[in-house]
Formats: structure tokens, sequence, C-alpha cells
């Protein structure tokens, strides 16, 4: 058997299961395209971790938890004959062969650069009224704000320069704190918000995933900190018994250590 006919017989395999969970399981009979809504971004965010931890054990088995997800909704959808995994899978290839010119017509282009403004006009010509369309209203801020300028970019409106960014990243410090001075609360998150978005602006021209950089920190953050609670353990003492200084010689021990 060869790859092709491999990969067939899997997903043909998965498919009769699907079809069996949602005849005889309880659990999956009652299910609906709504309730299934939090769970898939629950292993949306387990692939992610995953991904960050390079596990690559953890990242199949996520990517076969999401797979099952995408035929679920196309069985359910099935039943009130709306669309099955074949329409799916259809239109996904009609989308991507259509998207990509360069490819499957005589459309030439020069750079990945080039293939994302070439996206983004083909996303209007398909009648989206704005290049933000496609930016989901329910991601996190942080990630949102780097598809924004991602977008933004493939449209043609961008910085040229990352030392034009960091200016603005310094222009937008020094109004936070004339911000904070002010002592107006909402001109202050405004003002945060600013120096946010600024950094992950800066973020796209050095390289930077902010959303990646954030939680790896946060991780590093987690490890530190519980190295430290079980270091003040061992040794018969409490957080209220140790001041600020006193704690530091216990989080410098688990940087020593590289956690």
């Amino acid at each position: 058997m060869n790859s092709l006919e491999r990969k067939k017989e899997a997903f043909g395999r998965l498919l009769t299961i699907m079809d069996e969970l949602r005849e005889q399981c309880p659990w999956d009979k009652k299910q609906t395209i709504q309730s299934l809504r939090h769970l898939t971004i629950e292993e949306v965010y387990e692939l992610a971790d995953a991904i960050l931890d390079d596990d690559r054990v953890e990242i199949r088995k996520e990517l076969g938890d999401i797979l099952l997800h995408i035929v679920f909704y196309a069985r359910i959808a099935s039943e009130t004959n709306d669309f099955d995994i074949a329409d799916v899978i259809d239109s996904l290839c009609e989308k991507v062969i259509h998207r990509h010119p360069h490819i499957y017509s005589d459309t030439v282009v020069k750079d990945e650069e080039e293939v994302s403004r070439n996206w983004e006009k083909l996303k209007l010509q398909e009648g989206k009224k704005s290049v933000l369309e496609g930016v989901p209203g329910s991601l996190p801020a942080l990630v949102k704000a780097m598809r924004v300028q991602e977008k933004a970019r493939a449209a043609g409106f961008d910085w040229e320069q990352k030392e034009q960014v960091w200016e603005k990243v310094s222009e937008e410090m020094n109004e936070l704190r004339e911000a904070i001075d002010s002592g107006l609360s909402s001109k202050v998150e405004e003002e945060f918000g600013d120096v946010l978005f600024a950094m992950v602006n800066y973020g796209r021209f050095v390289g930077v995933n902010p959303e990646d950089a954030l939680e790896r920190t946060n991780k590093k953050f987690i490890r530190r900190f519980k190295y430290m609670e079980e270091r003040i353990a061992e040794a018969g003492l409490k957080f209220s018994d140790l001041n600020l200084q006193e704690m530091d010689v216990f989080w410098d021990e688990a940087k020593s250590k590289g956690l």
C-alpha cells in the first residue's frame, strides 16, 4: 500500500468511526455544532501548548483531536443536508487553488510578501469589504493585534524600517508616562494599549511572535515561582515570613538552575 492509499484508508476509517459514535454513543448523539464550540477552542489551545513545547508526540495527538472535531461538525451538518465532509474538503481545495494563482495559473511572484499581497487582493475580489474582515473578533487581543498588522502590511500599509517602529514604541512610552502623571485612568488604559500594539509591531520587524514570546515567559515565570515555593517550604518557611529581598534569593537560585 502506497502512502496516498494509506492516508485514504485511515481517513475512511475515521469517518466510519464517527458514524458509529454518532449513531451509538449517548454523548456523541447529544452533541450539536454549538455544544462542540468551546471544546474545539480548548483543543486548539492544547495544540498550541504542544507546539510551544515542541512535543511532536503531543502535536500528533492534538491534531487528531482537532481532526475529529472537524469530522464531527461535518457529520452533524450532513444530518440536516447542509453539507458533509466532502463539501468541506472540496470548498477548501477550490479556495486554496484560487488563492494560489502563482501555482495553478500563470501569475508570477518574486517572494512570500507578494504572495500575501495577492492573497488579500483575491479575498477582496471574493466580496470581502476590508482586508481586516478575516480577523476573527473573538481572537485574544495579542494574537488579534499581530494578525491585524500582518494584514495591513499585505495591503501595503506598514513601516519600512524597524528603527521607525522603535521610535514609535518610544513615543508611545512617553505618552503613557504623561497619561500616568495626569492621573486620568481612561487615558492610561488607552496609552497602555498603544504601547502594547507598538511592541507587537516591533516584534514583527525583529522576527518575534509576541504571543509565543509572552507565553514562553509565562511558562518560565511559573517554573521559577513553583521552584521558589518548594524551596521556601523545604526551609520550613512561609511566604509571609519573607520579604521580597529574601524571596529573591530563591528566585535567583531558580534562574541559576536554568529554570
